[in-house]
C-alpha cells in the first residue's frame, strides 16, 4: 500500500504565512511520501531479490527513517496548524501541561526556547506513554533522536524552508505566527 500525500490546502491563507511559502512547504511535504514510496519499492525489490546483505540495501534501510518521519513530521506539524492557538482552559492538554510544567506560561517559555535554538529541526511536545509525562523536546532530523516510546504531541518545524521565505532570518516572529494558528484539539487528540 503506497502512501498518499495529505490535502493541507485548508492553511491556505492563516495568518502569519504566505501562499507561497504554504505551496512550497506542500511541495517539500510531497516530496517526503514520493520517497518513502520508492523507498519501500526498492526494498522490497532487493529483499524479493535476496540482495540484503549489499551496501545498496543497506543505505536505503538507513534513508528510510529520515524520509518517513519527514513525512510523518510534516503531517503531525500542518495538523497542529489552522486553530486560533487559544488552549481551552479545561482541556485535558491544558490540565497536564500545568501538571507536567507548573503552569501553561512555563511550558510555552520552554517550548518557544526550545524552538528558538540554533540549528536545524524540530521542537516537540512529546508524552512518554509509559509514564504519561510531557516535556519538550530538539530533534536535529528527522530520522535520529526522538525519545523511544513518546508520542509526539505538538509539532513546530524549525527547518529554515518553514519560515524564512516569510520571515527571513527573524525565527521568533515564525513561532509567533505559529501560535497563534495552534489547533489545540488537534494536539490534545494525539494525548495517550
Amino acid at each position: 500500500m503506497a502512501y498518499e500525500a495529505q490535502n493541507y490546502a485548508k492553511l491556505v491563507g492563516i495568518s502569519g504565512f504566505s501562499e507561497a511559502l504554504l505551496k512550497n512547504h506542500f511541495t517539500l511535504y510531497q516530496g517526503y511520501v514520493t520517497n518513502t514510496n520508492k523507498l519501500l519499492d526498492s526494498l522490497g525489490q532487493l529483499l524479493q531479490e535476496e540482495r540484503t546483505g549489499t551496501p545498496e540495501y543497506a543505505e536505503l534501510k538507513r534513508r528510510f527513517g529520515w524520509e518517513f518521519n519527514g513525512m510523518r513530521l510534516h503531517e503531525l506539524y500542518f495538523g497542529n496548524l489552522g486553530g486560533n492557538g487559544a488552549i481551552e482552559p479545561g482541556s485535558r492538554l491544558a490540565g497536564k501541561i500545568i501538571a507536567d510544567f507548573g503552569g501553561h506560561d512555563a511550558w510555552e517559555k520552554d517550548f518557544r526556547a526550545t524552538g528558538a535554538m540554533r540549528g536545524i529541526g524540530w521542537a516537540i511536545l512529546y508524552q512518554d506513554v509509559a509514564s504519561g509525562r510531557l516535556f519538550n523536546c530538539w530533534i536535529n532530523e528527522h530520522d535520529a533522536g526522538h525519545p523511544a516510546g513518546c508520542q509526539p504531541i505538538l509539532i513546530l518545524d524549525v527547518f529554515e524552508h518553514a519560515f524564512m521565505l516569510d520571515y527571513g532570518v527573524k525565527r521568533a516572529d515564525y513561532i509567533e505566527a505559529c501560535f497563534a494558528n495552534i489547533d489545540w484539539r488537534s494536539a490534545e487528540a494525539r494525548l495517550a
